[in-house]
């Protein structure tokens, strides 16, 4: 269905009736083994850790979402994260944004930093970094665009194209955007990664990692770490996030909606001290954003004035806005990423790249506006 737009393949790739019963909806193969007709003779699928059916569906509509040849799904991001990583030969050197999720920063950094030269910059600053690249040779290319939480954008097409000219592997974790609004593979990386928990379920009810590429051999080896290490997705889960992914694009248009309404109303409120979205002209790298996303998502940041202080007792009074990690569901969360999903980064790190005490994270839901705007009112009431 190569020729057919992204709804349509959400909703019908790897979501073909079952043959057997005619079922619209697709049985979940809750099963563990698979009957052989002979020692090694099977139909394609031996065991679950390996391969499982209920899997292999939501790879294959993922792929085409993403454009990429091949998908691989797992228990959590981080497993995924963790699998990537097998595939980069020990001592090699990493070069990796410095604003990055706190559990990818707590596996480089605290985790596998004995195992690579991990080095951390600014990928937003794009001349510097291609140096940095062509300087130190790197056999991978970490990059978050947009980041998390400051949303800061890097250039995927220029920064893909350096790490190819000197045979690294670039990661494009493309979470916030997910494959509706960015496609890092059309854009250049060999890999893009996604926390599957966030948009592409978009119901906070699965945990779940996924990275999609077209370098088979690359493939293979992460299949091979997958299988030896066996951080596979459930099948009931896998179920779960087939059954989200198909109401993907509506709901990303009406986060986006929602977003950039609350940006601009956070960007004019008295309280605010600074807005952060990509979709507003007053983003460093709005121009950017608009040349390789076709929106701008649900996220967005933005610095209270008052410090701690003002920033638990605006936590403490919106109620629609549920105080809470994570992201990318249909519900609004927030949260405060220097107590809650970044407390892993030392402060003096935060602090050094600008995730400061007063930054606040929406993930901007797909409720009434008006409703989440009132909400908001009440939490800026509350501060002193």
């Amino acid at each position: 269905m190569s020729n057919h737009g992204f709804s349509t393949k959400a909703l019908h790739v790897g979501n073909k009736p079952d043959e057997s019963t005619g079922a619209v909806s697709p049985p979940i193969y809750q099963t563990s083994t698979y009957v052989q007709s002979s020692p090694g003779k099977h139909k394609g699928y031996e065991y679950s850790r390996t391969h499982n059916p209920t899997r292999s569906r939501l790879q294959e509509c993922l792929s085409s979402l993403e454009n990429a040849k091949h998908c691989m799904v797992t228990s959590s991001g981080m497993s995924t994260t963790h699998i990537i990583m097998q595939c980069i030969p020990k001592g090699a050197t990493v070069i990796c944004g410095d604003d990055i999720y706190g559990g990818t920063f707590r596996l480089f950094n605290t985790v596998i930093d004995h195992e690579y030269n991990f080095i951390f910059t600014d990928t937003t600053d794009t001349e510097a970094t291609i140096k940095l690249v062509k300087e130190k040779k790197p056999a991978l290319l970490w990059l978050e665009s947009p980041t998390n939480p400051l949303l800061k954008i890097s250039d995927i097409v220029a920064l893909t194209e350096a790490s190819n000219q000197v045979n690294a592997v670039s990661v494009v974790d493309n979470t916030f955007m997910s494959p509706y609004f960015q496609k890092p593979l059309d854009l250049g990386a060999t890999i893009t990664y996604h926390s599957m928990s966030k948009y592409i379920n978009g119901h906070s009810d699965v945990v779940a990692g996924a990275a999609m590429t077209n370098d088979s051999e690359l493939y293979d080896k992460m299949l091979y770490f997958q299988n030896s290490i066996g951080p596979n997705q459930s099948p009931f889960d896998s179920w779960l996030v087939l059954r989200g992914v198909k109401t993907l694009a509506v709901r990303m248009d009406k986060h986006e909606e929602n977003a950039m309404e609350v940006a601009k109303y956070l960007e004019s409120h008295p309280l605010v001290e600074k807005v952060t979205y990509p979709g507003l002209t007053s983003h460093p790298q709005h121009d950017i954003a608009k040349s390789q996303m076709s929106g701008f998502g649900g996220m967005i940041t933005f610095f209270i004035k008052g410090g701690i202080e003002n920033s638990r007792l605006f936590l403490e009074n919106v109620s629609l806005f549920v105080l809470a990690e994570s992201l990318g569901g249909v519900e609004s969360l927030i949260e405060h990423p220097a107590i809650m999903t970044h407390a892993s980064i030392p402060k003096a790190e935060r602090e050094k790249i600008g995730l400061t005490d007063n930054l606040i994270r929406l993930s901007v839901g797909i409720e009434d506006l008006k409703d989440l705007i009132e909400d908001l009112d009440n939490g800026f009431a509350a501060c002193k």
